[in-house]
């Protein structure tokens, strides 16, 4: 079994966000990036099921600060293979990011890709069903659950409501992780410097990455505080009286 995980790098919302001075994108120069946390579970995923049933696992990473920790930490885990895709991935929307990686993944033939089912900067669409559009793959998101079935993949998809589905996929296909078998193992960071030592980063050019498709952004700012709460004191009593008097101002009684 080919497997190959895509790993996407956004905004670590830990950290404070703030914006160019065009008004119209983050500001990449302070902004610290993190693996997406469906990506890091679609990782996992990959690794669970090359452990039951054998294959490769290959990642795949934008160039960006951070990638090279991330490639080498799903190394440590026990991917097999750490592609870099190079370019200028600073505000890059899905459309071109998905051109990017199906130019890589095409030149693989996987059996399987797994993605991340979203990343909170997502403006322009999911990039696996942007990716199973330009490489015609079938494409399922919200997945919870893989398992291999022959040429087949059998997987578990969450709705709404609590309901959860079992479906049959043809390989190949690309799968939209939610959640993992398994949470994201942990690794020590003396396996990542090993693996650091032991494994290698290869590069494949994306320097010409084409925007069309993706959302035109007009203006970018912080939340603007339109009023504020009004706090109520005194005795439960005359709390209660304050806010009678409020409701009836407001029509509800």
């Amino acid at each position: 079994m080919n497997i190959v995980v895509l790993a996407k790098l956004v905004p670590d919302l830990v950290e404070e966000l703030t914006i160019d001075a065009n008004g119209n994108a983050l500001d990449s120069s302070f902004a610290r990036l993190i693996i997406n946390e469906f990506d890091d579970h679609a990782i996992e995923q990959g690794i669970l099921l090359k452990e039951r049933g054998g294959g490769s696992v290959t990642i795949i990473a934008p160039d960006a600060e951070g990638a090279d920790d991330v490639l080498f930490t799903a190394a440590a885990k026990g991917a097999d293979r750490l592609i870099k895709i190079k370019g200028d991935f600073s505000n890059v929307n899905n459309h071109a990011l998905a051109r990017a990686f199906a130019k890589v993944v095409s030149g693989i033939k996987p059996d399987l890709v797994l993605t991340g089912v979203q990343a909170h900067n997502d403006l322009d669409g999911a990039l696996g069903p942007l990716l199973a559009e330009l490489l015609e793959m079938p494409y399922i998101g919200y997945v919870s659950a893989v398992s291999i079935n022959g040429d087949k993949v059998l997987i578990k998809k969450e709705y709404p409501g609590g309901l959860l589905a079992e479906m049959d996929v043809q390989l190949p296909a690309i799968l939209g992780i939610q959640a993992a078998e398994e949470p994201p193992r942990y690794v020590a960071v003396s396996k990542v410097r090993q693996a650091m030592k032991t494994s290698s980063i290869e590069e494949q050019d994306a320097s010409n990455l084409d925007p069309c498709g993706g959302s035109a952004i007009g203006r970018m700012f912080q939340p603007e505080a339109s009023s504020h709460a009004t706090m109520i004191t005194g005795s439960p009593d005359e709390v209660a009286e304050k806010l009678v008097g409020v409701f009836k101002e407001l029509g509800i009684v």
